[in-house]
Order: structure tokens, then sequence, then C-alpha cells
């Protein structure tokens, strides 16, 4: 099939609209005879049929059903699209950006800081798996992937690895752990029921391997690998959270949640991964920094 030709997408689509060529020509400004032909160019196109005819009036076939749904669409994009760019009143940027789902809210939005209330920037989110995300990056619909699992490297790998931001961690309670708190970080872990991540992420791997230091059997009361469970569970006191605070900073500032004890050593990282490309995003720059640095990322980024 040759490529199709949007012109004669038009005129059908009007002829669907009208229903008789007389009146999507004087619609068109254009000949009966011309849009008759010119349809017909565009059934040859498509191989099928698009109108029953009957009499003067055309009735869609199923072909032109479908025909005029997609024409529907493209030219409802293409409206769309003259319409954003006589808002901005130039061209408009766009960063397409893959967090990983169980990521932070709060550095996605300290990440996107820059960006947020531009008139000439679209921001285009998504969450998702860290293979999937990856992929997309490869594939190039993507431009950023922000996440805290560092993406497995070797001589070949495409990809740019950036830590822009890292946050201590801590346990975090109601106010009824205060006491057990104030007896000392060995009481706090050996005896209180604790909330933390799955042992498949980073941050627990640091969590297990202390209290391995530390020779302390932990009470386990729940897992969770997302930081916005992590944060209601501890709120409802199941137990006591190993989180970084900044993803409770609201409860903590308003005396829902108390930070009991910062766990030393351990903090959480959160990275940019990008791949090499010839012309990259210049919207990078803005959220990255020149070459990638921590330039113009807000130092309390954290999550929620």
């Amino acid at each position: 099939m040759a490529n199709l030709n949007l012109h004669h997408l038009r005129l059908f689509r009007a002829t669907a609209r009208e229903g008789t060529l007389t009146a999507a020509a004087r619609a068109l400004n254009i000949s009966q005879s011309a849009v008759s032909t010119q349809i017909k160019a565009l059934e040859a196109d498509l191989g099928h049929d698009l109108f029953e005819r009957r009499g003067r009036n055309l009735l869609l076939t199923e072909a032109g059903r479908i025909a005029l749904d997609y024409a529907e669409q493209i030219f409802r994009a293409s409206e769309q699209l003259t319409a954003t760019f006589r808002a901005v009143g130039g061209q408009r940027k766009v960063l397409r950006i893959g967090a990983l789902a169980t990521l932070s809210r709060n550095f996605q939005m300290g990440f996107l800081a820059p960006l947020l209330g531009r008139d000439d920037v679209e921001v285009v989110l998504r969450s998702g798996t860290q293979v999937a995300l990856l992929q997309a990056l490869d594939a190039l619909r993507i431009d950023v992937l922000l996440t805290n699992q560092v993406p497995a490297r070797d001589a070949a790998s495409p990809y740019l690895v950036r830590r822009i931001a890292e946050q201590p961690v801590s346990l975090v309670g109601t106010r009824a752990r205060l006491a057990l708190a104030a007896q000392g970080l060995p009481a706090l872990l050996s005896r209180a029921p604790l909330i933390l991540p799955t042992p498949e992420t980073a941050l627990r791997a640091g969590f297990d391997a202390l209290i391995e230091t530390l020779g302390i059997v932990p009470r386990i009361a729940a897992e969770a690998d997302d930081m916005a469970m992590l944060r209601l569970l501890a709120r409802s006191d199941a137990g006591v959270a190993v989180i970084p605070p900044i993803v409770v900073r609201d409860e903590l500032a308003g005396g829902a949640l108390y930070e009991l004890a910062q766990l030393p050593g351990l903090t959480e990282e959160f990275h940019a991964v990008t791949i090499a490309r010839t012309f990259p995003n210049p919207l990078l720059r803005e959220v990255l920094g020149p070459g990638g640095s921590e330039a113009g990322l807000a130092a309390d980024v954290g999550g929620q």
C-alpha cells in the first residue's frame, strides 16, 4: 500500500460528515468531481470501499467506519499539536522521564522542580519496573531513568549512571515507641517490631549487614517495597520503620511520627540513568546540571 495521503483522508472525513459529495464539495470549496476522484484514490490505496452509494447519499461501509475513526484521531492530534504551539508562542520542549514505581515521590518532585510551571516545557512521567524502564531508555522512549537501583554495567553497557542525591536512614515510629528508643539503638532494634524494605532492595541489604554486625536478630512486623507503604505502616503503629526521614517529613513536623534513631552508615542513594546520545535532550542539563552534576537539584529531595 502506498503512503497514506492525508489530503485524501481529509476529503474523506468531510464527505463522511456531510453525507453527500455535493455537500462535501460545497463545504471544502472544491469541485464535486475532485472530491470523488480523490476519495476513489484513497479507496484504491487502502484496498477497500469506504462508502456504499445509495442514490446521492453515501453510507459508510465497515471499512469506512474504521477509516473514519482513525481519521478523527489523526486530525484531532494535528489540531492539538497546532494549538499547543500556538499557546506557548514558540517551540515546546519535552522531557520524558521514567521513574521506578516504588521510588520516592518527593525525590521525583525535587528533580522536576526546575521545569515545573514553564510554558515552554512539557514533562512526561512514566513509572514502571526497572527492566521495563531500561528497555524504554534503550528504545529512546524516555530520556532519563530515576531509580534507587544501580543497573548492572559492563564494558559494553550503554548506561551512564549519575548519583544525584543521598539521604540518611533512620528508625521512625509513633510517640508510643519513644520510651524504648530512650534505651538506645540496640534495644530498639532487638525489641521493637520492625517495618522493613523488602530483601531485594539496596536499603534492606545495608540494614541486614548492620544488624549482623551488631549481632541482633530483628522482629519483623512487615515488609514493603514502596516508601509510601512504609510510611503508612509506621503511621498506623504497626512497628518502627526503617526509612529516610524525608519520606515522612510532614508526619515528623506534625508530631504524628518521631525520628527515634539514625542508623549509622546507612543511606539511600538516588540515581539518574541515561545513555550516550549524539544529541542529548537539552532539558537534562537543566535538571542534572552541566556534565550531569547535581547542580539545580534541591538538597532535601527524598521520598513519599
